[in-house]
């Protein structure tokens, strides 16, 4: 089986907003990815930054659907963030002390670590920085 794509806040952001500047992008990457019958896989904390990007952006309504669309979906899988986690995206932060990456970011990389995921499907270069192969279309 192959491993399972890690799917970042910006991605899912710009599969719902039309206005943003990747969203053709990660439309055909997107597309791709299901066309070879891959896996995704995302935390808590990048849903609930996306949450709240998606209400800020477009409006509850919008936010609550991306909300039942992933609640619904046969093919993420939705790990949720616990102490272990959290203390190996410390220390990935303290690693990365010269970086600006987000507290969600570091414990995203510490699970991608964890689970073997080396691809991305993201527009953050903080991926890139930290090893993983970022998707393009």
């Amino acid at each position: 089986m192959r491993p399972l794509i890690f799917v970042d806040t910006g991605a899912w952001l710009a599969l719902i907003d039309r206005d943003d500047g990747h969203y053709a992008e990660a439309r055909a990457i997107y597309r791709a990815l299901l066309e070879q019958h891959r896996g995704f896989c995302t935390t808590n904390l990048v849903i609930a930054k996306t949450y709240n990007l998606v209400r800020r952006r477009i409006g509850h309504e919008a936010a609550m659907q991306f909300l039942t669309a992933i609640r619904s979906s046969t093919r993420l899988t939705l790990v949720y963030s616990d102490a272990s986690l959290e203390r190996e995206g410390e220390r990935i932060l303290k690693r990365y002390a010269d970086q600006d990456f987000s507290f969600v970011d570091a414990v995203s990389f510490a699970l991608m670590k964890r689970q073997g995921m080396l691809q991305a499907f993201a527009f953050d270069k903080h991926f890139f920085i930290a090893g993983f192969e970022l998707l393009t279309a």
